[in-house]
């Protein structure tokens, strides 16, 4: 699919967005690890030449600090996570959740992007790491558009409450009892 700008009227949005992820290295306090490693970042590479995946480069290095550019993302918005997006863009700050795994040495490497807190949650909850970094505003206007083209929130219904006074005179209900 092409990717076109998120604000040209009339345009399908998008369901797919190319991403690169800013990891930093630091020097950790902690007796037990060495360094600590974060995500401080997810940027949006539409324009640019994509890179492939898994490509990483030092982009930043200051005393014993050093930022990485993990390229080559593609975040994919689906129709039936709609209602996780929409709770994550009402969020007092919106999300993006970085997934990562571990190379042979320990350290993190990024593998998925996600906007989704149910897919985070489930990856948290399988031991997963999931770093949650602001939202830039490209992904947030893009995301709330796609939530607006396909969300339609289920109707709350109220559940009929059972009068169990009453209950006592049901022939199945009577007959539930005595088997």
């Amino acid at each position: 699919m092409s990717e076109k700008a998120v604000d040209d009227p009339g345009v399908p949005v998008p369901t797919e967005f190319s991403l690169s992820v800013l990891m930093q290295r630091s020097p950790s306090d902690s007796p037990w690890q060495d360094e600590l490693w974060e995500v401080v970042g997810v940027t949006a590479t539409r324009g640019e030449r994509s890179a492939s995946p898994g490509t990483v480069t030092l982009v930043h290095e200051q005393g014993e600090i050093r930022q990485y550019r993990h390229s080559g993302f593609r975040l994919r918005l689906h129709v039936d996570e709609c209602e996780s997006y929409y709770h994550n863009l009402r969020a007092p700050v919106p999300r993006c959740f970085v997934i990562a795994g571990e190379d042979g040495e320990g350290r993190p490497v990024p593998f998925l992007v996600s906007l989704s807190f149910d897919e985070a949650n489930a990856y948290q909850e399988g031991d997963g790491a999931v770093y949650a970094v602001a939202m830039p505003p490209e992904l947030y206007r893009w995301c709330e558009l796609f939530v607006l083209d396909h969300y339609v929130p289920e109707k709350k219904k109220k559940r009929r409450l059972t009068d169990w006074r009453k209950a006592g005179d049901d022939p199945a209900i009577k007959a539930a009892r005595h088997e």
